[in-house]
């Protein structure tokens, strides 16, 4: 079963791996837990991952006004994990474009 979403790839992120060089942000399914997550990036990206910190996120209520009336909804949950990885090992998102 895949855990992994997709890489997460935002300015905030962007911002954390410049500061250290050898963390990752991914999105995950909500039921994935730390040793899973874990064992796909090793399998997935082979590189040898030290640490794993996850954020569960709600879904945060959102309106606007519109010509039609208020438009009223909600966005989605997730789960983010940051990954750890062992000093001088890296990943390339931007490798298969």
């Amino acid at each position: 079963m895949a855990f992994i979403i997709k890489p997460l790839v935002t300015e905030k992120m962007t911002k954390i791996t410049e500061k250290r060089e050898n963390r990752f942000g991914f999105i995950v399914r909500p039921e994935a837990n730390k040793l899973q997550i874990k064992k796909e990036v090793e399998e997935t990206y082979n590189v040898t991952v030290v640490e794993v910190n996850t954020l569960r996120y709600s879904g945060k209520r959102s309106q606007r006004y519109t010509r039609a009336g208020l438009v009223r909804g909600q966005k989605n949950a997730f789960k983010k994990a940051v990954v750890t990885l062992k000093d001088g090992e890296t990943i390339d998102f931007y490798s298969n474009i």
